[in-house]
């Protein structure tokens, strides 16, 4: 007995030194792309930092299909976690990847020690089922070891005197237009005008025309109602055609059994075009419908050509259980078929550097002719998140969120940072309906918003935030990267406001404007003008920070942000930053080393918001008066017990102010409804969605009714239920 027990306490000791043991080996990760460019290279990623000398030993070497050693470039980061591999001609190769590259890590084990990759001269379509299968395989391995979960989307809600029964054109081009970002580059949004007819849709499941003509009989000419499970979202206007963004879910078409994905699937989003001759508006005139799987990422207008880009992500942690269509996103055209169909493996092809499970779907359609018009729809292996196009280019960006640590979780997976990753840039060609990809490059940091990114004069410039702001072994620090026509970085600018993130940026012709934030707000004016040394000319700190940078003339900016103040903190330490009132700044750039804050006006108290500040769509502007305007909800601060404040509502509705560089900011309009008594909030229904103007008429439009106002005196006209 006294044998056994000690047998037994032998194998109690090896088994609980094999799970110590086990637990102190740590997985490194390798992590790329299978496919490559020739022009941009491969990038391989270790979730582990590899010896100072590694690259120039033999820890690391690449043979080709032929098991014969490759000459290659190999570049290793500062922070050696990134080998570039560049040098190597169009074909097949196999990365080898010994232990000795991680010396000082005994107690740790690679995940791969062959690494497989394609290098091309351009992308190529997807040759087969099985290279899809095996891309998404990949992507399932690497969700795996990083330690996300699988996520499932969810569809969100997109959310004149009678007698004339046809549509008279307008005699004058006296209208508003949306506020967009690149001239003759339309943008969609919940409201539009032709200057004779409002044409709105509010997230109520249907498009409301309505006739003002007549400014002092506002009427509704019509209603399109669309039938439940469609949520139109925004709108285009294209001569006599409206066209009708909105989102719906599909059913997948059944295959011959009753178990197919239909029943456990409630089915597929699609986001489609449906084009009306509003020709009469009383009688709007379903043309056709065109869509493409997946959410809306965005959609421009250039001349006869419309571009719309969803994202979907298949259900590939299924793949086991689906059939082969199903991995492939569907597309819908009515002229064609009623039905969606998946598209061909020939109009999908991978993006260099991708190994994320989703597509980016671009589609075009040619308006010229919008019974038949040419539609082509191109899917690419790729995620996309931030989108900006100039008339002949388009560029997409996605976030590369880190590294995958030794535990087998990623770096930044544990909390969502805005600044954690790189970002990958991905340019098209616009040639018509013809989108052709060109190029991409990899940048440090992520990018903001359409408006941290512009294009001119065959140069792409951007910027970047890259880490944490509140991460003192990560500190952010912002950059600015000028870019040639291949995506190529001829200069940049780097490590701006350190400990601070990019709010808002503005390019202007060979200037460039950004403010950063986190106790104050500094602008930074940048020469741009030389594409390989751009330099910071001149900054400003002033007290709050600027959402979105709107251009008055070449000599001003105008800021709309928020007012803050800096409270001591009774811990010590930095200082507690109060966000208060809505602010607007007018800055006079007219000396670049010395910006100045000329004008600046505080709405409101702590909570007070507007939509202007996320959405560049919601700012009105009279060019001709020097107006802007915006809705606004006005929150006021109420002193309790003499140390705290309570926050109280009191106003919403818009407000519209003259914008000069001689007077400087001054309020025109007010068009705010005062709260009714024992009222907490403001009705969403009667929030102001937008401001248009058409003549000397300025219309408000909300859910529930459209008011309009004298632009010169701006008292009221008329109001009109929409509901």
């Amino acid at each position: 007995m006294r044998k056994r027990g000690i047998w037994l306490l032998g194998a109690l000791f090896i088994t609980v030194v094999s799970v110590l043991f086990a637990f102190m080996i740590e997985k490194i990760t390798v992590t790329a792309s299978e496919i490559a460019l020739t022009k941009q290279g491969l990038y391989v990623k270790f979730s582990e930092p590899l010896n100072a000398n590694a690259i120039q030993s033999d820890h690391l070497y690449i043979t080709s299909s032929n098991g014969k050693k490759s000459v290659a470039k190999l570049t290793l980061d500062k922070g050696r976690r990134i080998v570039h591999v560049q040098g190597l001609e169009p074909g097949k190769y196999t990365l080898h990847i010994k232990r000795d590259a991680f010396k000082g890590k005994p107690f740790s084990s690679l995940s791969t020690n062959e690494l497989k990759f394609t290098m091309r001269e351009t992308i190529e379509s997807v040759s087969s089922a099985k290279e899809l299968t095996d891309y998404f395989k990949q992507a399932l391995t690497m969700r795996e070891l990083q330690g996300h979960g699988v996520e499932m989307e969810v569809m969100e809600d997109s959310a004149a005197s009678g007698g004339d029964s046809g549509k008279s054109k307008s005699t004058s081009d006296d209208h508003s237009t949306t506020n967009t970002q690149v001239e003759g580059v339309d943008e969609a949004d919940l409201v539009k005008t032709d200057g004779d007819y409002i044409y709105a849709t509010l997230g109520d499941g249907k498009v409301s025309i309505t006739d003002i003509r007549n400014p002092k009989q506002m009427k509704i000419a019509s209603e399109i109602t669309m039938e439940e499970g469609f949520y139109p979202s925004e709108l285009f206007l294209h001569e006599d055609m409206l066209l009708v963004l909105g989102g719906r879910f599909d059913s997948y078409p059944m295959q011959g059994k009753m178990d197919s994905r239909v029943d456990r699937m409630p089915g597929k989003s699609m986001t489609t075009i449906r084009l009306y001759d509003v020709s009469a508006p009383e009688n709007p005139l379903l043309i056709r419908e065109v869509g493409a799987e997946g959410y809306l990422n965005g959609a421009r207008k250039v001349e006869n050509i419309l571009y719309f880009i969803t994202n979907v992500q298949p259900n590939f942690w299924m793949m086991e259980k689906l059939y082969e269509n199903e991995l492939l996103p569907y597309v819908i055209d009515s002229s064609s078929s009623e039905k969606s169909m998946p598209l061909d493996y020939q109009d999908i092809s991978i993006l260099p550097g991708a190994m994320e499970p989703t597509y980016t779907v671009i589609t075009a359609i040619d308006l010229s002719s919008p019974a038949e018009g040419k539609v082509v729809t191109k899917g690419y292996l790729g995620a996309s998140e931030q989108l900006y196009m100039s008339a002949n280019n388009l560029y997409l960006t996605a976030t590369n969120y880190g590294q995958v640590n030794s535990g087998g979780v990623s770096e930044s997976s544990m909390i969502w940072n805005p600044g954690s990753g790189n970002s990958d840039v991905f340019k098209f060609t616009l040639n018509g309906t013809l989108v052709t990809f060109q190029s991409t490059a990899t940048l440090k940091g992520s990018v903001l918003n359409q408006f941290s990114m512009d294009e001119h004069d065959g140069y792409f410039r951007v910027v970047t935030t890259e880490g944490n702001m509140w991460d003192e072994n990560n500190v952010s620090k912002n950059h600015l990267f000028i870019l040639d026509e291949n995506l190529k970085v001829t200069g940049s600018v780097e490590g701006l406001a350190k400990g601070e993130r990019i709010y808002s940026a503005r390019f202007m012709g060979d200037k460039a404007y950004m403010v950063t934030f986190r106790e104050t707000d500094p602008l930074f004016v940048i020469d741009v003008a030389n594409p390989t040394a751009p330099k910071v000319l001149g900054e400003l700190k002033i007290p709050g920070f600027s959402n979105y940078l709107h251009p008055l003339d070449e000599n001003h900016l105008i800021g709309f942000g928020y007012e803050t103040v800096a409270e001591k903190n009774p811990q010590g330490g930095e200082p507690i930053i109060t966000t208060k009132g809505m602010k607007i700044s007018l800055f006079d750039i007219s000396d670049f080393t010395n910006p100045k804050e000329k004008d600046t006006e505080i709405i409101g108290e702590s909570q007070t918001y507007s939509p202007v500040q996320y959405n560049h769509k919601a700012l009105f502007q009279n060019k001709k008066r020097s107006l802007f305007g915006f809705p606004v909800t006005i929150y006021k601060e109420k002193k309790v017990e003499g140390t705290f404040s309570d926050i109280e509502f009191q106003s919403m509705g818009a407000l519209v102010y003259e914008i000069t560089s001689e007077k400087g900011i001054e309020l025109k309009g007010n068009l705010l409804e005062e709260k009714v008594p024992g009222e907490q909030y403001g009705d969403y229904e009667k929030e102001i969605q937008r401001l248009i103007s058409s003549n000397d008429v300025i219309y408000t439009i909300s859910l529930k009714a459209i008011k309009n106002y004298s632009l010169d005196t701006f008292t009221p006209i008329g109001e009109l239920s929409i509901q």
